[in-house]
């Protein structure tokens, strides 16, 4: 597993809002092996350290040969960055591709 990274917040007296979005994300359907396409959209308020971008690319990408249910995705990615950073506040919200005429929203939050 990539190792993710961090780096000291500099602003840490101040609630700031950082926002990452990954219009790239893919993972394999657990039930049929098929690519599921999505956008991870990172939102969280640091406390004393940021998610380094580059190895953040690189976890997103652990996923692209992973069957995983939606909602394991979402909530997996939450509490693997709340380990590391330790956050105030994140929120995980993963939007899928139309399938089988659908298309799935799922929204994990952490509060500190």
């Amino acid at each position: 597993m990539t190792k993710l990274e961090t780096f000291d917040n500099p602003h840490p007296y101040r609630d700031y809002e950082i926002i990452h979005i990954n219009n790239e994300f893919t993972s394999l359907c657990p039930k049929t092996g098929l690519p599921d396409f999505g956008t991870i959209t990172l939102k969280y308020i640091p406390d004393k350290l940021c998610i380094e971008l580059k190895s953040l690319k690189y976890y997103y990408l652990e996923y692209r040969n992973r069957g995983i249910f939606y909602e394991d995705v979402t909530n997996q990615i939450l509490n693997d960055l709340v380990e590391v950073c330790h956050p105030r506040y994140m929120e995980v919200v993963s939007e899928w591709s139309i399938r089988g005429g659908m298309n799935s929203k799922i929204i994990a939050k952490y509060q500190a």
